[in-house]
């Protein structure tokens, strides 16, 4: 597998093409050349080599959105690690244990949240070495850092990666109350990346958003298929995708030509966006991935940006995209259903089992499972999940089970019916309600906690039900303010009820049924 080009080695083919083309672009900062990018990830790469770290090593992102981030994640590669990407906006303590968790030896973090994270990593026993960043943006914070401790400037000999070699690990929420880490190699993300091509054929030309934070799996499409095709990145900072004027402004001003975000960014677009006020004649492609898309919502997209080809991407972490679909150019008046997930990729094989694994029949309903290149290797350092989530087949093949709910329609596509367990999608990312519960748990005075789900035509609300230890009700802000310093803010409760006691089933589990009753 000598000829094998990883990541890499295909953005290094980009360098090379096209030197003096933007890269990556900062929708409100800087932007840097390919040229200019690949000299800074050299750079990274040349002080992590220098520090040992190498093929099987992992370094930890701890970063807002920034060129200086594309820039070590690149830098990460060339050296043969992987990169673990962190939600700085989330609590240190989350952070931290998943940096903790698999051993990362370095961090990049940018220094205003350097001391939290380091005192929880202390706290798990875990010193990886920390390259702290002022402010990063335009790719200066992480140049004056790497100038600051010497790192060589020369150009770097990419490592030569096999397929099966990690790329990067995407920690997603556990019903266990802890968040596991997704093993992707090169190997599983190229054959997406590939399969993005062939169906998309993005070129030099192109201006891709990157809406999703990098700890997101949707980051892997906007990241790589532009940067191995030479077209241009432009980066969505948080901040900026929570004000949708702003954000309408500065996708038309940045010149997208394809964007892709989860269904409710795209519904706040239509809504508050005053979309209306600018020529969209740039942008050709919208994907969109992560959670239904209300057909009213779509209807109103579409009616206001008409031209580009829409596509529904759907696919855990674990698999990345692993079925499509091609929203029809007219969306019928009296069509209420969301459209379906589509048909399976082409480097993936589908099929459709019963609660034992058993093949159901062609019209049937039943959870997906899906194998091919693309599918994890598995979990980090949870042998037992990882025996739960693949399916026991006697043709020797490795098929993950996305524990959705699926039936195919009279054109064989698949349409999503639901979840078999207790996770969700909110504003895109998968949440297990297990993880909230655990959370609340800790709470000194919570006695029993309980969370559901309630789906609405605009989002989905989280309610979690309490009792308490003393009797007596917590206040919702002294509530909300223990759990922003525990969970990410996509998974706080919308709602909290309170209950004498939570109701039992007979074999005194609490019963879920009856407390989406009680909503």
């Amino acid at each position: 597998m000598t000829d094998f080009a990883g990541l890499h080695l295909r953005l290094k083919d980009s360098v090379e093409r096209f030197p003096d083309r933007v890269a990556v672009e900062e929708a409100e900062g800087g932007s840097v050349t390919y040229r200019e990018l690949a000299a800074l990830s050299d750079q990274f790469c040349n002080w992590l080599t220098a520090h040992g770290i190498g093929a099987g090593d992992r370094v930890g992102l701890y970063l807002p959105k920034s060129i200086d981030g594309v820039a070590a994640i690149l830098g990460s590669l060339q050296c043969g690690a992987a990169y673990v990407p962190v939600d700085p906006l989330a609590p240190a303590s989350r952070g931290a244990y998943i940096l903790s968790d698999c051993a990362v030896r370095v961090v990049v973090v940018e220094r205003a949240f350097a001391a939290a994270l380091e005192a929880e990593l202390k706290q798990l026993g875990a010193s990886p070495e920390l390259l702290v960043l002022d402010a990063p943006g335009g790719g200066a914070a992480l140049r004056a850092a790497l100038e600051e401790v010497g790192a060589s400037r020369e150009a770097t000999t990419c490592v030569p990666v096999k397929p099966t070699d990690l790329a990067y690990l995407l920690y997603t929420s556990g019903s266990t109350g802890r968040p596991k880490g997704v093993m992707l190699t090169h190997g599983n993300a190229l054959c997406f990346v590939d399969w993005c091509g062939d169906v998309f054929s993005p070129t030099e030309l192109d201006r891709f958003s990157s809406h999703a934070p990098f700890h997101f799996d949707l980051s892997i499409l906007d990241l790589f298929v532009p940067l191995c095709h030479g077209a241009s990145v432009v980066l969505f900072g948080e901040s900026l995708g929570k004000e949708p004027v702003r954000l309408a402004e500065r996708i038309h001003a940045r010149g997208i030509t394809v964007w892709y975000s989860a269904p409710s960014i795209l519904t706040m677009l239509v809504g508050q966006g005053q979309l209306d006020q600018y020529d969209w004649s740039a942008l050709r492609m919208v994907l969109f991935a992560g959670e239904v898309f209300p057909v009213k919502h779509l209807r109103a997209l579409k009616s206001l940006w008409p031209a580009p080809r829409y596509f529904n991407l759907y696919g855990p972490t674990e698999t990345n995209v692993c079925t499509w679909y091609e929203v029809p150019y007219t969306i019928p008046a009296e069509r209420t259903e969301p459209y379906p997930i589509g048909k399976v990729c082409g480097h993936y094989h589908g099929r459709i089992v019963d609660p034992e694994g058993r093949e159901v029949s062609p019209d049937s309903e039943g959870e997906l499972c899906i194998s091919g290149p693309g599918v994890m290797q598995g979990y980090w350092n949870l042998d037992e999940q990882n025996r739960r989530v693949f399916l026991d087949v006697p043709d020797g093949a490795c098929w993950y089970r996305t524990g959705d709910v699926v039936q195919p329609d009279a054109d064989g596509n698949l349409r999503f019916l639901g979840r078999r367990d207790r996770m969700i999608k909110k504003r895109g990312y998968r949440v297990e309600l297990g993880e909230i519960e655990a959370a609340l748990y800790r709470q000194p005075d919570v006695k029993e906690a309980a969370v559901i789900a309630e789906s609405t035509e605009e989002d989905v609300r989280v309610r979690a039900f309490l009792s308490t230890k003393s009797g007596q009700r917590i206040s919702i802000i002294a509530l909300k303010q223990f759990c922003i310093q525990q969970l990410p803010p996509y998974m706080i409760p919308d709602t909290f009820t309170f209950l004498d006691a939570l109701p039992k089933t007979s074999t005194d589990k609490i019963d879920y049924q009856r407390l989406k009753e009680l909503v």
